[in-house]
């Protein structure tokens, strides 16, 4: 039986580790039938060739900074040395300097580092997309992850104000691309322990009662669920949504207490 992502090409961008959302992305998006393009950049890079080969099939891995303006100019030649085109784009990638931005630093965030964080966080889906675009002249679906950025969260801060760029972002984008038939959606994922989690001071308390207060409730272990709400976006099941943000996180956004 072919799997609902059969013949399409996929980029996800910013895959590090195995226990990261872009890595499970990439590994359900193959299970699904697409062929799969993952990519990192600097040291990362390196840990990024060897998960490959955990996927079901070995993907190719691009080299890949999306604040290196060199680098997304030459991304098409790079994605056109694997696949003549792209049906989907994936944006798993954000960073915010937990040192000065997180874990109630919210007042003395210096703003270079915000600056960095809006890049990175925000804009490089801007920018990530428009590098993709010659590839994408069929249409297709572009993808990115965020956090709930409607309230204010415990030690999350900066990088809150970075996610709702992202969520405005993704609007704009799906409002100027949806006349060349690309639709633009995120997935907003409850508290999952990847390795940027890790990094946030006081994530424990950001995600304490999660779990008991989740309807359906809130494995934190778990990216599956995340991953499959993403591959569904990627396909032609959802061919007149844009714009919009699905909740996976057990149910937990829609309760007041």
């Amino acid at each position: 039986m072919a799997g609902i992502l059969e013949g399409k090409k996929i980029l996800v961008a910013g895959v590090t580790m195995d226990s990261s959302i872009g890595f499970s992305v990439a590994r359900v998006a193959q299970e699904q039938g697409a062929t799969v393009l993952i990519s990192n950049f600097g040291r990362a890079l390196g840990i990024t060739r060897r998960i490959a080969g955990r996927l079901p099939a070995q993907a190719p891995v691009l080299e890949l900074d999306v604040t290196d303006d060199e680098h997304l100019a030459r991304l098409p030649e790079l994605i056109g040395e694997h696949v003549d085109s792209l049906d989907g784009v994936v944006h798993s990638i954000a960073y915010g300097n937990p040192e000065t931005l997180l874990g109630g630093k919210f007042l003395s965030g210096p703003w270079p580092d915000v600056a960095q964080a809006v890049q990175v966080s925000a804009y490089s889906l801007a920018s990530l997309t428009n590098a993709c675009l010659p590839l994408m002249s069929t249409g297709g679906s572009v993808v990115g992850l965020t956090f709930d950025a409607t309230v204010a969260w415990p030690a999350y801060d900066w990088m809150g104000v970075a996610k709702a760029g992202l969520e405005s972002c993704s609007r704009y984008l799906a409002r100027d691309l949806g006349p060349r038939g690309i639709r633009v959606n995120l997935v907003s994922a409850g508290p999952l322990r990847t390795l940027a989690a890790k990094a946030i001071p006081g994530f424990d308390e950001l995600e304490a009662n999660w779990d008991s207060r989740s309807p359906l409730g809130w494995d934190n272990t778990d990216q599956e669920p995340t991953a499959r709400a993403v591959v569904a976006l990627l396909s032609d099941f959802f061919p007149a949504t844009t714009g919009e943000i699905v909740h996976v996180d057990g149910g937990y956004h829609a309760m007041g207490a």
